[in-house]
């Protein structure tokens, strides 16, 4: 946190952190982090409830975000559609099966999620590179799972770019097919080519131009919200992460002045 210290007003909107690095936190590290959920909005996103997991759900967990959202006045959380835990953490995020039997499971776990947390919670379309006993799409999974759990939707840009390249889908059909009254917000990210048909989901690398170009869609298609630039290692100067919201904040201000103008023809 040392450099955003040292930039106190660095044109930030908001922060995305995972609860799991912090709960229980206290000292110095713990009066810093007060210090910017005081002075900033912060959004939540989990890594290791494990939503599709055969294990039970970590219900000791839910309580301890729950009270961690709570302290800091964090109104949304979030989650991957994904598992990572059976009788222990495997450290990494694995796809569920695309099929019915998956949907009611992860949609009950979701719903019991929510009743814990007290608040609605939003689930993330992963990025994935198999698809093991897929029975149907992964739009159809992805909605399905939304409609059966009735919460939001954490739409990860990078992660439908990612995947239509190594699933040979097309990346706007599924931006389309989201349920827009579901959207609570975006996230954009970088990532690396391992090959020409393998992109591997990142977080350390800046944007490229055609993720650009998939979020400009997507703000013309759902309308602006919220956007997070997510960059998890090999970090850059702040200077170069605050170009790239800079970047996000231009393309969100040419839709904005869009659809002023189509009001004002309406």
């Amino acid at each position: 946190m040392g450099p955003l210290q040292d930039a106190a007003h660095a044109p930030i909107d908001f922060f995305e952190v995972a609860p799991e690095n912090w709960i229980n936190v206290g000292g110095k590290l713990g009066r810093t982090f007060r210090s910017f959920t005081e002075r900033y909005p912060f959004v939540c996103h989990g890594l290791s409830l494990s939503l599709g997991s055969p294990a039970p759900l970590d219900e000791t967990l839910l309580h301890k975000i729950r009270r961690f959202l709570d302290d800091h006045g964090i109104r949304l959380y979030s989650e991957h559609l994904a598992f990572c835990s059976d009788d222990g953490h495997l450290y990494d995020l694995m796809p569920i099966p695309f099929t019915e039997e998956a949907v009611h499971w992860v949609a009950a776990r979701i719903r019991r999620a929510q009743d814990i947390l007290g608040r609605r919670m939003a689930i993330e379309n992963p990025s994935y590179y198999a698809a093991p006993g897929r029975e149907m799409s992964e739009i159809e999974f992805t909605c399905a799972v939304l409609a059966e759990a009735d919460c939001d939707l954490l739409l990860d840009v990078n992660n439908v770019y990612v995947n239509s390249i190594n699933h040979r889908y097309d990346a706007v059909q599924f931006i389309r097919a989201m349920p827009r009254e579901r959207i609570a917000y975006f996230h954009v990210a970088g990532h690396y080519h391992e090959a020409p048909d393998l992109i591997v989901d990142s977080h350390a690398a800046t944007v490229i131009d055609p993720v650009w170009q998939l979020l400009d869609l997507t703000y013309a298609e759902f309308g602006v919200r919220p956007t997070l630039l997510e960059r998890d290692g090999n970090f850059p100067p702040l200077a170069e992460l605050i170009a790239e919201v800079e970047q996000i904040r231009a393309i969100q201000r040419r839709h904005a002045a869009d659809e002023g103008r189509h009001a004002l023809r309406a």
